[in-house]
């Protein structure tokens, strides 16, 4: 599996930003997949998820500002964020992972593959 993220940058405190991964390689219907950033000097965090039947999840510091979707026909997995903040900077990872149970992946994310990130820089 192949994870490539595109969409960041710098960004206005405010404005909106979406980022996209290019997904290949994979073909299971059960599956999880999701956003992580990780900030410098933090750990890792989850910030929304998306399962096989297109149930999301979401960390509580971005819900109600952040949208995740995805494009089978593309196999592209989008994160839609408005009302940036500050403290939404970091680098943004998208992740998959097979055969997750729709409870696994609301709870915890998708474990498996990851992206090599992409920046974003909210001033």
């Amino acid at each position: 599996v192949q994870l490539v993220e595109s969409g960041g940058g710098s960004v206005q405190a405010g404005g909106p930003l979406r980022l996209s991964c290019v997904a290949s390689g994979y073909t299971y219907r059960r599956h999880c997949m999701g956003w992580f950033r990780q900030a410098p000097g933090k750990e890792r965090e989850g910030v929304a998820y998306i399962d096989g039947d297109g149930s999301t999840t979401y960390a509580a510091s971005v819900k109600g500002r952040a949208t995740i979707s995805k494009d089978n026909a593309k196999n592209t997995l989008y994160l839609q964020m408005n009302s940036l903040k500050p403290g939404d900077s970091g680098t943004y990872y998208c992740a998959y992972e097979s055969g997750t149970t729709p409870d696994l992946c609301r709870r915890r994310g998708p474990g498996g593959y990851f992206g090599q990130g992409t920046q974003v820089t909210v001033s």
